[in-house]
């Protein structure tokens, strides 16, 4: 039988649910995971993982498990078990393959196929990452803007509010924890040649030299978009794991958007506070930003 894609909720902020399980496999490192029809659970991202999953508790029959990861699996057209990560061979949201939230237990549940799982978030680490995970998306607005005059051309990419999209242009990697959000920015000659200057000029100091003033920008536009309390959504085309999500804020200067498959904030007001650091590597090849959020 083959599976269909599971049915996710966590989009709107959902942290509870009730599902029928589909299945139960085991995994290649002895692990168990649970199909269930839908879930509030959010799990990795296979082919962008920047938001760690989501942690938590399937309970069947008034058995609790504890949910120890949460996976993107995929079974093809001719059925079979579902493949993970690495193992999946076609692009993510391939229409002929089924896409699925695997919930993660450390031991075998046995036989729950046909029985009523009720499935519960640590609703706790979910908030964390979800202010995290908000706290990146306005750090790439807040750093193209601080970064725009340092284009000598346009690159042929812009954000939600015209800026040259620095942030999706040199991005390397992306991660983040219930702690903050770790964005690596290569400065390499692809970059330069779109048109990044990182010398100095008549106009503006030597990226290195400007890390300063530029980190005291983008933490001034961030705490400026926590005090408006901008709120947040994500529009979602339907309720399908692999929907093309699109995250919205409305802030001061007008909506944004960036597309986004993870989990955030209702609204700014739920910071009590968002900076960011700034690093440059000893080489110059590389920017980190290191954004942390304190929620009210």
């Amino acid at each position: 039988m083959t599976l269909p894609t599971t049915h996710v909720s966590f989009p709107a902020g959902a942290v509870t649910g009730e599902s029928q399980v589909l299945a139960v496999h085991p995994l290649a490192d002895g692990r168990y995971a649970v199909v269930t029809e839908s879930t509030p659970f959010h799990p990795l991202d296979h082919t962008w993982p920047d938001q760690p999953a989501d942690h938590g508790t399937l309970t069947v029959d008034g058995t609790e498990l504890a949910v120890v990861d949460c996976l993107t699996g995929a079974v093809g057209p001719d059925g079979g078990a579902p493949l993970v990560g690495a193992e999946i061979p076609v692009k993510r949201g391939d229409e002929e393959w089924s896409w699925l939230v695997l919930h993660v237990l450390a031991a075998d549940p046995g036989d729950l196929t046909g029985r009523t799982a009720v499935l519960s978030v640590d609703a706790e680490r979910r908030a964390a990452l979800s202010a995290s995970h908000s706290g990146c998306h306005l750090l790439a607005l807040a750093l193209n803007a601080a970064l725009a005059p340092r284009w000598r051309k346009d690159p042929g990419r812009s954000d939600a509010f015209g800026n040259p999209d620095f942030d999706s242009l040199a991005m390397a990697a992306s991660v983040m924890d219930t702690q903050a959000s770790t964005d690596t920015y290569r400065l390499g000659k692809s970059l330069k040649k779109k048109g990044f200057t990182v010398d100095a000029t008549e106009d503006f100091p030597a990226l290195a030299d400007a890390l300063p003033a530029l980190t005291e920008a983008v933490n001034a536009r961030l705490a400026a978009w926590v005090a408006a309390d901008a709120p947040v959504r994500i529009d979602v085309p339907g309720p399908e794991l692999t929907a093309r999500r699109q995250w919205h804020c409305e802030l001061p200067e007008g909506g944004a958007q960036i597309f986004c498959g993870g989990t955030h904030l209702h609204h700014l007001g739920e910071l009590a506070e968002l900076r960011t650091e700034l690093r440059l590597s000893e080489d110059g090849a590389e920017l980190v930003a290191v954004t942390s959020p304190k929620r009210a």
